[in-house]
């Protein structure tokens, strides 16, 4: 039987840390006495800045990306080209592209991939809005970044259905991407040249 060796406070924090991608209990034991020992450098800014974050930062009701005004500051920039459509999984392969700075179009992200094992259908995904946004003139090409897993091919396929016969161009990445790749773990070189490259479907 393991004894407590914090108050419930500190047990909380790593509990909470425990929830972060890439962190399990031991590493958030090791975060947290970092932080707890970097109270004023580090602690105190985190809270504020979370505080913060929980208050301002909201989604984007036209393409999902997170910030702090809606629509985003991707979507009012002039400097887009509102012709082409770039679809992603998740926020950080939005940020991925923007990182490397390969695109000048909009973005639309999906919130995930279809998956018949996970039960996640169409009608989870932010597709219906994607036909929606394409369909109302202006969009000529849309391009699917997804990313090369099963679930994000079978994404790719669908989405090119449901285009079909609104005249516009699907075009998906192509060298550079391996297969079972991720974009938010590619290099900038690697995404930019995916971009590209990007071929029809």
């Amino acid at each position: 039987m393991s004894r407590r060796t914090t108050g419930p406070e500190i047990e909380r924090l790593i509990q909470l840390l425990a929830k972060l991608p890439g962190l399990g209990p031991r590493s958030a034991r090791r975060a947290a006495l970092f932080l707890i020992k970097n109270r004023e450098r580090l602690l105190v800014p985190l809270a504020s800045a979370m505080a913060e974050a929980r208050d301002k930062v909201t989604v984007c009701s036209e393409c999902g990306n997170v910030d702090t005004i809606d629509p985003c500051t991707l979507c009012t920039d002039p400097r887009r080209d509102r012709s082409i459509i770039c679809v992603v999984e998740e926020v950080g392969d939005l940020w991925a592209l923007e990182r490397a700075g390969a695109w000048s179009g909009l973005y639309h992200v999906l919130g995930g991939t279809l998956s018949a094992i996970e039960g996640i259908r169409p009608e989870d995904l932010s597709v219906g809005p994607l036909i929606d946004r394409a369909g109302q003139g202006g969009v000529k090409e849309v391009v699917l970044a997804l990313n090369a897993t099963v679930e994000g091919q079978t994404t790719a396929h669908y989405i090119t259905e449901r285009l079909k016969g609104l005249g516009i161009a699907t075009s998906r990445l192509a060298h550079g991407v391996p297969v079972g790749g991720e974009l938010d773990y590619l290099d900038e070189g690697t995404l930019t040249q995916a971009i590209r490259a990007r071929r029809p479907l």
